[in-house]
């Protein structure tokens, strides 16, 4: 036995001798500190991003990084060590925030946070907060959050000190743990064995995480410039005035995005069957009235909220699927649907019922008329998050634009937010004539409250989910039915799928689209599109990316 080996044995005895010489309770406090420690460390390492992939499984593997750190403070000095030991800790800590935050983004927007081009959303989700809560809520979130984030950096930092001392103190025993650990890394590793299905026993999770932040950071950065060669190509920007639109002459033409209306309403076993009874009632009854309708998908390029992504998409006809080439897209002269109709001589409006502040880029909608959530005179109640409910927005265009006589054609675009998250409480539909100022709503209002996504079964929130969509596409075609003339052209669609709470993990990003009209030849115009008939697309309706639909529909018309 050599020197340094009789100094190590005498290490862990003289440990040994005043662990035993220790009060009891310092004793199991120590042990328990310990093991808390070393449980963090592995949690920061081990955990994964999705809340559908926390299972036991997951912490039953071995962490490659766990060891090569071991290895690396046995080797150093005290002072080195420790340095190296609360930079591996505040890493660990960092790393461990962000699967939170992941966690979070794949709940609602089915992805993970891009540390580049998603700080917005954190913005909008304060934002929906305030407005679904109260300012009061969404200042206690905020402050919850930020202390979240100081305290798993901080704890996570001592956690990795503490285990970094035990190790040091316990040298030989961490030596050969390390050396066997390693070992069965290897041979995992080498032979691919796995627990389950896709959770390796040979963990190198650290290093993937690396790898893909890095990758996500690399292409948000250089995602300006491809997506300004994307926009660049323009087909309809020197297209003469008197040659746009020519096949929807005299025509008012309405878009009404309908919020959280996605493929999963349509084809979901539990929320399919009374969505698409009132679709095909729907169908019914405007023909009843005179109208014919086609139906398919396109692809939204979000999922579960960023509605502004998907209205900016499907508008330019470029693909915006995050607030860096929303900001580019709306700084620069693209044309948008909205841009097109108004050179070609139609006064174009927006009825934006959830705008309650500042839009500094409406201007590149090129609307002749924005009206924001205190521009149409409601007097009723809040729904939630929508201001107001989605029959009172279409009563305020009706009343504000439609019926005005001293008019050119109309082009409108008109969100609908009754169906936005929390989806409670959701309004019923009065008679039209009822609506007013909205003061009728109130008795709806107050017989439920607001209720967080996260406080209900979900069977509860998917139920609320198919109600607000019930109502949402209730209101479309009862309004069509009431108001609707031979000069009405009807374009609505999904903004996205709504959250996974409801789609469940995995699903598509398919929203349906439908277009409405009494003339028979606007649907001629889209023969060839291969659309099905009805308000209700089946499994096999055409699917489309919604970046298409720009150019198709203005080389149609």
């Amino acid at each position: 036995m050599n020197a340094k080996s009789d100094t190590e044995g005498h290490q862990e005895r003289a440990t040994s001798v005043g662990d035993a010489a220790r009060p009891r309770w310092r004793f199991v406090l120590a042990g328990t500190t310990t093991a808390t420690a070393c449980l963090l460390v592995l949690i920061a390492i081990l955990a994964p991003n999705q809340l559908g992939r926390l299972t036991p499984y997951a912490f039953v593997r071995i962490p490659i990084e766990a060891l090569l750190g071991t290895a690396l403070l046995l080797v150093l000095p005290a002072r080195p060590r420790r340095v190296v030991a609360v930079l591996a800790g505040a890493l660990l800590g960092l790393l461990l925030v962000l699967k939170i935050v992941d966690v979070g983004f794949f709940m609602v927007l089915a992805r993970p946070f891009d540390p580049i081009l998603d700080w917005t959303f954190l913005r909008a989700g304060t934002d929906f907060l305030t407005e679904s809560y109260g300012r009061a809520a969404a200042i206690a979130a905020v402050v919850a959050a930020v202390l979240l984030v100081l305290v798993v950096l901080v704890l996570v930092t001592l956690a990795v000190l503490r285990v970094a001392r035990i190790v040091v103190a316990h040298e030989r025993t961490a030596t050969r743990t390390v050396a066997v650990l390693t070992l069965a890394w290897a041979a995992c590793a080498v032979l691919g064995a796995h627990i389950v299905p896709g959770v390796p026993i040979a963990a190198d999770t650290v290093a993937s995480a690396a790898h893909d932040r890095a990758v996500q950071v690399r292409a948000g950065l250089r995602d300006h410039e491809v997506f300004a060669a994307q926009t660049a190509d323009d087909a309809f920007r020197d297209t003469p005035a008197d040659r746009l639109l020519t096949g929807l002459r005299g025509k008012d033409v309405v878009v009404s995005f309908v919020e959280s209306y996605g493929r999963v309403a349509v084809e979901d076993p539990e929320l399919a069957p009374r969505v698409d009874a009132l679709l095909d009632a729907g169908t019914g009854r405007l023909r009843a009235a005179g109208f014919a309708s086609r139906s398919a998908f396109l692809t939204s390029p979000t999922a579960g909220g960023g509605s502004w992504l998907a209205h900016a998409t499907l508008l330019s006809g470029v693909w915006a699927d995050n607030q860096q080439r929303y900001n580019d897209l709306v700084r620069g002269d693209r044309t948008t649907l909205n841009g097109a109709f108004r050179r070609a001589g139609w006064r174009t409006v927006m009825m934006m019922p959830a705008l309650t502040q500042d839009w500094p880029e409406a201007g590149f909608f090129a609307s002749d008329q924005i009206y924001g959530a205190d521009d149409v005179g409601y007097r009723g109640p809040k729904f939630s998050f929508a201001p107001m409910p989605d029959q009172y927005t279409l009563s305020a265009f009706e009343r504000l634009e439609r019926s005005r006589t001293d008019r050119p054609p109309l082009m409108a675009e008109i969100p609908l937010v009754s169906s936005h998250a929390p989806w409670t409480p959701v309004p019923e539909m009065v008679d039209w004539d009822d609506v007013g100022d909205g003061s009728v709503f109130a008795p709806m209002a107050s017989t439920a409250d607001a209720e967080d996504t996260e406080s209900r079964e979900t069977s509860r929130v998917r139920a609320d989910y198919r109600h607000s969509i019930e109502y949402s596409l209730n209101s479309l075609i009862s309004y069509v039915e009431t108001y609707g003339d031979d000069n009405l052209v009807l374009v609505f669609l999904g903004d996205h799928q709504p959250s996974p709470l409801v789609t469940g993990e995995g699903a598509s990003r398919d929203v349906p689209i439908t277009i409405v009209a009494r003339d028979p030849a606007v649907l001629d115009r889209i023969s060839d599109w291969g659309w099905q008939d009805g308000l209700n697309p089946d499994p096999k309706a055409p699917v489309w990316p919604m970046d298409t639909f720009r150019d198709r529909f203005l080389r149609a018309f």
